[in-house]
């Protein structure tokens, strides 16, 4: 049968290598992610981060084939077979995700990443597709024996990061987070089944730690979004609370089990919670939110109202943790302005700590091939002294509260 085509905006035409990769991209588990957005509620700053997680997913698995053919290219010999698997590994390595994921597995969901989801979520394919992801499963893992396809699934240098940084970029259109990303490609190679870098590169890799560290501070981290973010959380909180105590509350069926129950790692063994799992998305929670606006909980009514309105808490960030009496001062304003319990204000006055690791040396390195054989670790090999400090994870502490409270 004639390959599938898609038009990718940052691509162009990219091609589905094959039937078995459709009809994984076909699956409801997997169109699910068109309706989530990548960036989460960060299009309130950059109003075109509109993207979904769908895009992503397709865009890094375009990234994949460029680049077994490259290594396939320098005469690493990968087998049909590896290369589907590669391409089933990074297709599906963003499955587990929840809609405005980071929220939700500090809310709803107690500590479950989506890393471990996105594990079991393939198993119950493998299982629905009679043992044809198996190989996907493992190169996912790092089980199968080419330790290298793993790294261009998950490492410091992999495809997932060539594609979100550009694609987060464009959508954003935070500029600095551009990156040469077919020089990279070109440029990889393999050395004792470890990924590497052809010196050359040096200046391209450069740029993409660098990128990396921006983005971190212009999108991911930017305050107003990590503003907003905790305000969900919150509200997510006090919405489990109240639902927990038997209040009314709507929500779609599916986030109602997440409310009503706690559920931990272990709960998603049951495909029923699975199964509920992968029906959320941006539509339940902006609908559940959009309605509990209006709810007579005081606490949640204004939490969520002012997330629908956009009034995102004031922030401030700094380099040390922030006074506790300060805290208990706003605190006690809320409490006042609302009329609620002072635990309740708890939910309104956050304190917290971000951290923006760009590149970390202590881990799986970015290694660059000399001529002679050689192997340097791009943070020493490197004569940007900006490079070496960013190999250094640079954290800061933050307090949000309501606007209102002045």
């Amino acid at each position: 049968m004639a390959r599938k085509i898609l038009n990718d905006p940052i691509y162009g035409f990219i091609t589905v290598p094959d039937a078995l990769v459709l009809r994984l991209i076909d699956h409801p588990w997997f169109q699910r992610l068109r309706y989530i957005k990548q960036l989460g509620l960060s299009h309130l700053v950059y109003p075109g981060a509109l993207h979904t997680r769908f895009h992503h997913a397709l865009g890094a698995m375009h990234l994949m084939g460029q680049a077994i053919e490259v290594l396939r290219g320098k005469g690493h010999a990968i087998s049909e077979a590896e290369a589907q698997g590669a391409a089933i590994a990074i297709l599906l390595h963003d499955v587990g995700h929840g809609p405005f994921s980071h929220a939700l597995e500090t809310s709803i969901v107690q500590d479950v990443g989506h890393e471990a989801v996105s594990a079991r979520v393939m198993d119950a394919l493998d299982a629905e597709f009679g043992g044809a992801l198996r190989l996907g499963l493992a190169i996912f893992r790092d089980e199968h024996p080419r330790h290298f396809l793993h790294q261009l699934v998950s490492s410091q240098l992999d495809v997932d990061r060539m594609d979100y940084l550009n694609r987060d970029s464009f959508y954003t259109g935070v500029s600095e987070g551009v990156i040469g990303g077919d020089r990279i490609i070109k440029m990889l190679e393999v050395v004792d089944d470890r990924l590497v870098v052809e010196e050359k590169a040096i200046y391209s890799i450069e740029k993409f730690i660098v990128a990396r560290r921006l983005m971190y501070w212009q999108v991911y981290l930017h305050k107003t979004v990590v503003s907003a973010e905790v305000m969900l959380v919150e509200a997510l909180r006090r919405a489990r609370d109240l639902a927990e105590g038997g209040a009314d509350l709507f929500a779609s069926p599916a986030l109602l089990r997440f409310l009503r129950g706690r559920h931990q790692l272990g709960s998603f063994d049951d495909p029923a919670v699975l199964a509920d799992f992968l029906r959320l998305d941006d539509h339940d929670i902006m609908g559940a939110v959009k309605v509990w606006a209006q709810h007579r909980d005081p606490a949640l009514a204004r939490l969520c109202a002012d997330i629908v309105e956009r009034r995102t808490f004031r922030i401030r960030l700094q380099d040390r943790p922030w006074d506790e009496e300060r805290q208990q001062e706003l605190k006690a304003t809320v409490a006042r302005t609302l009329g609620i319990p002072p635990a309740q204000a708890d939910h309104f006055v956050l304190h917290g700590r971000i951290v923006n690791n760009a590149y970390d040396d202590t881990r799986q390195r970015i290694e660059l091939l000399y001529k002679d054989g050689g192997l340097r670790d791009i943070a020493a090999a490197s004569d940007n002294f900006g490079i070496q400090a960013m190999a250094r994870p640079v954290e800061k502490w933050y307090l949000a509260w309501p606007r209102w409270v002045g």
